[in-house]
Formats: structure tokens, C-alpha cells, sequence
């Protein structure tokens, strides 16, 4: 069974990437990469079809024949990804941090057994994340970092974030 991203379920282009990765050689790796890389990055659905094609002709294409089955075979799963915005898709495949959280998560949650209570159990992960930062002051640097993915969230999901802060 194929594990699938915790932040969204399902295949984008940073799992289709690492699997090209896998049918590619190392010596080839980086080449690979920088041809795919004008696919994932491109404005719109059809400028990726494009620079996928143009990948599928060349020398890379024709010597890993699987690579091109991985994309053609996922494509109608990766295309929604291309209708967000560059802030937005930079946040969904910026998974380190949530999968770093969730581990933390997992290890104070296995470490403690059984909670008597939801209200425990919510005080247990709240003790977690406030662990990641004791002093508060990386909440400064990661809130500048974000502004424009949540500016862009905002506009993208019509306020949902904004609707309940006033």
C-alpha cells in the first residue's frame, strides 16, 4: 500500500517527483529535475502539458519510458494543484513541517498511553507544540514567512481565515 501526503491525500508533485527519482539513474538525477521542473512550476494546465511533452520527447523521455507512465497515470490527480496560486502551492509541498508536527504529536500521544478526557488529551498536544518554541521567538519569523501564503489563502478561500479573528 502506497503511503499518501498527510496534508493533502493525494499524489502531487512532490511524491510524482521523488518517484521519478526512483526510475531515473543518479547520474541522470539532476538532468531529470531540471526538465520536470518547468512541468510543476507552470502557470496553468496547459503550459505543464507542454513542457511534459517536450520532456517526453527528448532524450530523458525516451530513455525512462516509466517516468512518463508515472506522470501520464497521475496527471488527472496532479492538474488541480496547478489552479492554486505560486504562495499556496509553495505551503502544499511544504509538508516537513506538518509531518515534523504530527510526529511529535504521535511520540507525546504514545508516551502518555490513554487520556481520561478529550480535554487531556488536547492539553497534551497544546504542551507539544508549545515545546517546538519555549520562547516565542520564532512565531515572529514564521509569521513574516507565511503572510503571503495566508494573504493568498484568504483571497483564494474567500475569508475563511479572517471570518472568525474580527
Amino acid at each position: 500500500m502506497r503511503r499518501s501526503c498527510t496534508l493533502c491525500r493525494c499524489r502531487h508533485n512532490v511524491h510524482l517527483v521523488r518517484n521519478s527519482f526512483r526510475s531515473a539513474s543518479k547520474k541522470d538525477g539532476a538532468a531529470v529535475a531540471a526538465t520536470l521542473k518547468p512541468v510543476y512550476t507552470a502557470p496553468s494546465e496547459a503550459a505543464a502539458l507542454e513542457q511534459f511533452l517536450a520532456f517526453a520527447e527528448s532524450d530523458l523521455g525516451r530513455r525512462y519510458p516509466a517516468i512518463i507512465r508515472l506522470w501520464e497515470n497521475a496527471w488527472a490527480e496532479f492538474v488541480p494543484f496547478l489552479a492554486f496560486d505560486h504562495e499556496i502551492r509553495t505551503v502544499i509541498c511544504t509538508t516537513h513541517a506538518i509531518e515534523s508536527l504530527n510526529a511529535r504529536y504521535r511520540k507525546a500521544v504514545n508516551a502518555r498511553g490513554h487520556f481520561p478526557t478529550e480535554q487531556a488529551a488536547l492539553t497534551c498536544l497544546y504542551l507539544a507544540t508549545m515545546a517546538l518554541d519555549p520562547t516565542g521567538t520564532a512565531r515572529k519569523r514564521w509569521s513574516n514567512k507565511w503572510k503571503s501564503a495566508l494573504n493568498a489563502c484568504d483571497v483564494t478561500f474567500d475569508g475563511r481565515l479572517t471570518t472568525g479573528r474580527k
